[in-house]
């Protein structure tokens, strides 16, 4: 690592350090609201908010100029309470909290119950942090797969805040796939997120717009024979949120012998339930990503992306 990366990482974790110290001094709720102030009120006026506005013209043609920027807007405040939130997983998924309400869990309860191992999807909806953590408090034996953070002086407070109940975390990349394969294997859950683009996959319509769509849940789920639940969690106030996952994705009725059909099948259905949940809540989710193809803003009327501006 060069000097200067070294430098940079080092602020950067300081500077994450005294913003969780801070913020772990504040109620939940009153981190969550500054979170949401300073969110809405600086994200919109970044380079980045452009892609999100492309996204949001591609995947929801009918909203208007101010329509999306109410959304763009609300989708700030969103991702800033959900930052500010880190410091505060333990305290808001504590079940005495009250924090958390579980609206229809049954398919979790059956996992849970049957000490059967099982595979949760979800997507940047609401705060999704809270998910591993308020399955494991309500009796999960779960292995959630997180993206690590490019910083390596963050990592271990990060697994400090994300581990506050216990739980365990595995990687993207090879160690964190033999990690999936083991957990399943000995009956754990797994948790994972759907929504965002991947380099390899398979190509899926996604909002009316083919995207490369992980194929991963429905091989895993097909191999080892085993439940695949949609999981929901949406924001319902500053460090509040309902949980609801009320049945697996159904896995048969397949094309004998086809495993590829079936894989496509599955995941275009996962791909719908988001397509749901994102448009009854726009602004819960991270319309951040390069979901989509630039080849397909131009078709679509929206303006390509420019590839240098992060993410």
């Amino acid at each position: 690592m060069s000097l200067w990366r070294h430098t940079k990482f080092a602020l950067e974790a300081l500077g994450f350090f005294i913003a969780t110290g801070a913020l772990r001094l504040l109620s939940p709720e009153s981190a969550s609201n500054l979170g949401g102030a300073l969110g809405r009120t600086f994200g919109p006026r970044l380079g980045i908010s452009r892609r999100a506005r492309q996204n949001i013209r591609l995947a929801l043609p009918e909203k208007s100029a101010a329509e999306v920027e109410e959304i763009v807007r609300g989708m700030w405040d969103n991702l800033g309470r959900v930052a500010a939130e880190y410091p505060h997983l333990d305290r808001i998924t504590a079940v005495e909290s009250g924090r958390i309400e579980l609206a229809d869990v049954s398919a979790l309860r059956d996992l849970r119950d049957g000490h059967r191992a099982g595979i949760t999807v979800s997507a940047h909806l609401g705060n999704w942090e809270v998910l591993p953590t308020a399955g494991v408090r309500n009796g999960l034996d779960l292995l959630a797969v997180i993206r690590e953070p490019n910083n390596p002086y963050v990592r271990p407070l990060l697994h400090r805040l994300r581990g506050a109940a216990g739980g365990t975390w595995a990687g993207k990349g090879a160690g964190g796939a033999r990690q999936i394969v083991a957990a399943l294997r000995a009956g754990r859950v797994v948790a994972m997120l759907i929504d965002q683009k991947l380099n390899t996959g398979i190509p899926l319509p996604f909002f009316g717009v083919e995207a490369m769509t992980v194929a991963a849940p429905a091989q895993l789920a097909l191999r080892f024979g085993c439940p695949l639940v949609p999981v929901r969690v949406e924001r319902t106030g500053p460090a509040r949120f309902r949980i609801s996952a009320p049945a697996a994705v159904p896995l048969s009725s397949l094309e004998a012998g086809d495993r590829h059909a079936a894989v496509s099948r599955i995941m275009g259905d996962l791909n719908r339930i988001l397509e749901d949940w994102i448009r009854a809540r726009p602004e819960q989710w991270l319309w951040l990503h390069r979901r989509w193809p630039d080849a397909a803003r131009r078709s679509s009327g929206a303006p390509p992306d420019n590839p240098a501006s992060g993410f």
